[in-house]
């Protein structure tokens, strides 16, 4: 009996697409297929598999190793493996020992870009059948499980910015190798700051082109694509879908995008801020909703002429605002991200909502006997592991549903009004985390210790660098 079949891990749906993968891999004579699954900081890292070993391991799994999960964003294991518990309390993670990733068969595709090669997104297990207490794409899930409990689904529309440079150098010598390595070079592919003109699309629809054709080539829900107000910025919409799904998305799309761009010449980053003169800062906007899994209709929805949203809308709007600060380093992860946090900018600065207006922390669109009635959240960066984002989002608003919050008037002045501030940085941001018992308990105080060893280790790294900053106001004057 296979791995899958004895610990009951499949549904008849992923049952169906395992055959269909089969009959794929064996029509399409694919050489390779890669198994891939999102780390903690939704970044997609796994093995490339012969195809019939493959399709060996489709129901069985593959091995990787535990300290996939014990690394900061510049790839070094910041927990100490070797000690007893690895540094997690679990004997599981102890001396490096493996775990098993094992497909998602609804998420199988074939890679535009790769040819031969199809692609699956795994979940990783102990060898006992356990979950993996921190793979967020399973906590995610978990989430969603007492979601439906309730009788709702979550649905989301993904909204990101991003930079496409042209790739200049790649800085590949061997004095170019570190942990991290040295970023390329590049220049720009439009000066910017010509917002939606179609001169500025039409600069950059070469490389955008690339992007849009296997994006769409992947199955992947894309609306549209648009020049932002940066140089060599722009932003791709995708339609909402619900559960999973979304996160799969942000996650398949944002690896296939600097994969599709790096092998045509050019360099794309979700960072939030590069370091290059006049760029803009880029943001990720999450617009969200609760849909009743038996009528179909969207919870949010006001049937009140007098009503923006309904009850159980605002209340879950208030949730957010009230967890907004411990939930910031979900939404906002990296410490170049707060760099974006800045008052008449188009992004948010404190802990605000407001109808239709880019300022203010929630932006409800929407209104009375309007289907497409939901929050958008302007406080995440490109950066963020969209699972871990969307998770605490909906534990939040839930939050806010349970205790019949009010989220308080509109802000129109965003920039003027008085409420709490975002954090400033990533390390305020732990210590709201820290601060706020409630994700200590819906998401685990493991979980919480977890991913804060992780953050405080690349806020210590930080600390410990002289920057420019520092070289230019002491060097000379002291």
């Amino acid at each position: 009996m296979s791995f899958v079949a004895r610990h009951g891990l499949w549904s008849k749906d992923q049952e169906i697409a395992a055959v269909a993968i089969r009959e794929s891999v064996e029509k399409r004579s694919l050489e390779t297929v890669r198994f891939s699954f999102p780390d903690q900081h939704g970044i997609l890292r796994g093995k490339t598999l012969i195809a019939g070993d493959a399709l060996s391991a489709l129901e069985d799994g593959c091995t990787a190793t535990t300290t996939l999960l014990a690394k900061d964003t510049s790839h070094r294991t910041v927990f100490p493996v070797f000690t007893a518990g690895g540094g997690f309390g679990m004997a599981e993670m102890q001396g490096a020992a493996d775990l098993l990733l094992i497909p998602d068969p609804a998420t199988f595709k074939l890679l535009p870009w790769a040819p031969n090669a199809g692609w699956v997104l795994c979940d990783l297990y102990f060898a006992d059948g356990r979950p993996v207490p921190f793979a967020t794409r399973g906590l995610f899930r978990s989430v969603l499980g007492d979601l439906a409990k309730r009788g709702f689904d979550f649905k989301a529309g993904v909204e990101v910015e991003f930079h496409l440079f042209k790739l200049e150098d790649a800085r590949a010598g061997a004095e170019h190798a570190g942990q991290p390595g040295a970023p390329p070079e590049v220049s720009l592919l439009s000066h910017g700051y010509q917002y939606l003109t179609e001169q500025r699309y039409d600069l950059m629809e070469p490389a955008l082109e690339l992007i849009r054709r296997d994006v769409m080539a992947l199955g992947l829900p894309l609306r549209s694509i648009e020049v932002e107000y940066g140089p060599s910025q722009c932003e791709f919409v995708f339609r909402p879908s619900t559960g999973l799904d979304p996160a799969d998305t942000m996650t398949l799309f944002r690896s296939a995008v600097k994969q599709i761009a790096r092998r045509h010449g050019y360099h794309a980053t979700f960072m939030c801020r590069p370091k290059m003169p006049n760029v803009m800062s880029s943001g990720w906007h999450l617009h969200q909703s609760l849909v009743g899994r038996e009528n179909g209709e969207n919870a949010f929805m006001s049937k009140r002429k007098d009503e923006l949203l309904s009850a159980l809308g605002r209340a879950y709007m208030a949730g957010l605002l009230a967890h907004a600060r411990a939930s910031t380093v979900f939404s906002t992860p990296t410490i170049n991200g707060y760099k974006r946090y800045r008052s008449y900018s188009l992004a948010p600065d404190r802990v605000i909502w407001g109808r239709d207006n880019r300022g203010v922390m929630i932006r409800v669109l929407g209104g009375p006997n309007d289907p497409a009635t939901r929050l958008e959240n302007r406080v995440g960066e490109p950066a963020a592991n969209p699972y871990l984002y969307m998770a605490s989002q909906v534990l939040a608003g839930l939050d806010g549903v349970d205790r019949a919050l009010d989220p308080g008037p509109s802000a129109d002045t965003p920039y003027e009004a008085e409420a709490e501030l975002l954090p400033r940085s990533l390390r305020e941001a732990v210590f709201a985390l820290g601060d706020d018992p409630f994700f200590r308990t819906k998401i685990g105080a493991d979980f919480v210790d977890y991913y804060v060893h992780i953050k405080s280790a690349e806020i210590e790294r930080f600390q410990s660098e002289v920057t420019d900053w520092e070289q230019r106001e002491y060097f000379e004057m002291f």
